[in-house]
C-alpha cells in the first residue's frame, strides 16, 4: 500500500487504502514504481485503487507500451480481455494484465477503441503468448488486431455470424 500523503486527487477511502485518480496524481504519488517510470511519457490516464495500478495508453502506442514494460522487467503477459461499454463511446476497452515477477508488481494496461474503428495493433511481437487472447477477443467482440500472425475464430464456428459478447448482439443470436 502506498504511504504517500493524499493530494486533492488522491484521497484514502474512509478506513481504506489510498485511491489515486488521474495521471498527475499517480505520477506524483508513485514516482519510484517501475511501470509508472516506464510509461510516464506514453500514459494518457492512470488510476491506483485497491493496490492495483491501471495505466491508459493511446491505442496507437499499445505495442510501444508493451515493449517498454518488457524492458522494465515486466516480462510476464498474463491476460487480455475486453469490455463493451455500448452505447457509450469509446465503446471498447481492452485490458492487458502484465506482471513483473522480479519486482513483484502487476499492472493493468488499458486502451480504448471507438466502435467506428475497432482495431488495435497486435502485441504478439512483444509477447507471442498474446496470440490466443487476441483471437478470443477478435472472435467474441469483433476487435481486429493488425499484425496478428493468424487472426481466426477460436471459440465460435468459422461460419458464425456476429460477435456474441457485444452488447448489441441479440440474446438468441441472429435468425
Amino acid at each position: 500500500m502506498a504511504t504517500t500523503p493524499p493530494t486533492p486527487d488522491a484521497a484514502p477511502a474512509p478506513g481504506g487504502p489510498l485511491v489515486l485518480h488521474g495521471k498527475s496524481a499517480v505520477l506524483e504519488a508513485l514516482p519510484e514504481n517501475a511501470a509508472v517510470l516506464a510509461l510516464a511519457s506514453l500514459a494518457t490516464d492512470a488510476k491506483f485503487d485497491r493496490d492495483e495500478l491501471t495505466i491508459t495508453v493511446a491505442r496507437e502506442n499499445i505495442l510501444a507500451a508493451c515493449e517498454t514494460l518488457k524492458a522494465a522487467s515486466f516480462t510476464f503477459f498474463e491476460d487480455l480481455t475486453a469490455v463493451d461499454w455500448y452505447p457509450q463511446e469509446p465503446r471498447f476497452q481492452l485490458s492487458y494484465h502484465i506482471l513483473s515477477m522480479s519486482l513483484k508488481q502487476r499492472i493493468r494496461l488499458v486502451a480504448q477503441l471507438n466502435s467506428s474503428d475497432a482495431s488495435i495493433e497486435s502485441i504478439t511481437p512483444a509477447w507471442p503468448s498474446a496470440n490466443f487472447y487476441e483471437r478470443e477477443v477478435f472472435d467474441l467482440f469483433g476487435i481486429h488486431f493488425p499484425g496478428h500472425p493468424r487472426l481466426t475464430r477460436i471459440m465460435m464456428p468459422t461460419d458464425w455470424q456476429g460477435h456474441p459478447l457485444r452488447k448489441d448482439y441479440p440474446v438468441e443470436g441472429y435468425r
